[in-house]
């Protein structure tokens, strides 16, 4: 078996324009301050970190990796969630998404993907000079306004939906494979991959891309009431990262899973500071390290009610408690008979 890293901390809710959020240094000094080992980059803002230039010039790479090592840190994976979220989106949303891209992209659909899909590829290669092994993102979304449809879906609709989201992904997944760098699909409300079985269509129709694999966090099956921990047992194979995010569920007799366009604090389903919800971390850890799970434990903050720098603070030593480290020797070794074959034979009634 093999110990978690971390704590980590992805740092994308915590970037500001005032010290210490303001810059890729002083932000990790504040990190490491905290109690934190890692840090998971953002790549949306070149102030911060420039992600085509991390792609082309290994030394720029080499430099972003040495300023990190500097304040005690170590860089556990690059995130493109914002430009994964363009890879696909659907018209109604267009709108909406356009500020995520920059800002001659914007009101250009096609330019906007094709920048999107250019990031991606960009941060295959920034993994690689990196030194990194899995890379964060987020699927982005063809069919989501029809998940729950009235009228019903035409008949295969989810199909061409799945084989479209995959010919848009098959380029990027190859040039990840071509770096020796897994994609990290964030399962996550509002993606076409947003739960086992959507993810399961989307690896279908990619032909089971090696490359085509899981984050796993559980604050978003809280919110959609499904099992979190039988979800490990059934792709653990596929989890390369992992989010230690919070959550809470309490539905009443006025509002559910929908949660009734509500702001977060109003909603039955709202994420949580660490430790402030209903996820059951000893088991989600216990679960990850039984099936040899080594990458980090990176915390992302996301809460509705308390401070970001409260749930920071909080954060590292939470991760750093419930991280087992693992066993090299059975429990019961102080009674073992060694290894004899003639005992062993004994014991079976064979001698």
């Amino acid at each position: 078996m093999k110990t978690i890293k971390g704590p980590g901390i992805f740092l994308a809710q915590f970037l500001g324009d005032t010290a210490p959020f303001n810059s890729l240094e002083s932000i990790c000094k504040w990190a490491a301050g905290l109690g934190f080992k890692g840090v998971q980059i953002p790549t949306s803002d070149p102030n911060i970190f420039d992600l085509q230039k991390a792609a082309e010039s290994k030394t720029y790479a080499d430099e972003i990796k040495g300023l990190v090592q500097s304040t005690g840190l170590e860089i556990t994976e690059l995130s493109t969630h914002l430009q994964g979220q363009l890879v696909a989106v659907h018209p109604a949303f267009s709108d909406l998404f356009d500020a995520f891209a920059p800002a001659d992209k914007r009101g250009k659909p096609a330019a906007r993907t094709e920048w999107a899909v250019q990031q991606l590829k960009y941060a295959a290669k920034a993994s690689r000079n990196l030194g990194l092994d899995a890379h964060a993102t987020f699927s982005g979304a063809l069919l989501w306004h029809t998940v729950y449809p009235w009228p019903q879906r035409p008949a295969g609709l989810v199909e061409t939906g799945f084989k479209e989201l995959a010919n848009r992904w098959l380029p990027i997944l190859n040039e990840f494979e071509e770096n020796g760098v897994d994609v990290c699909y964030e399962i996550h409300p509002g993606e076409d991959l947003h739960d086992g079985v959507t993810y399961e269509r989307f690896l279908e129709a990619t032909g089971n891309h090696k490359r085509a694999c899981l984050l796993y966090d559980p604050s978003h099956f809280v919110l959609q009431c499904l099992d979190y921990l039988e979800y490990i047992d059934i792709y653990h194979e596929k989890i390369k990262m992992f989010h230690v995010k919070d959550a809470e569920f309490n539905p009443t007799g006025r509002s559910g899973v929908y949660g009734g366009y509500q702001g977060w604090v109003d909603r039955p389903g709202r994420f949580r500071s660490l430790g402030d919800g209903q996820v059951d971390f000893k088991a989600v850890f216990s679960k990850l390290t039984q099936y040899d799970f080594s990458g980090w434990a990176v915390m992302e903050w996301e809460c509705c009610l308390k401070h970001p720098e409260d749930g920071a603070r909080e954060g590292a030593p939470f991760i750093k408690d419930h991280i087992i480290r693992v066993t090299e020797k059975a429990f019961d070794d102080f009674a073992s008979a060694g290894a004899d074959e003639s005992l062993n034979r004994k014991v079976l009634g064979l001698e």
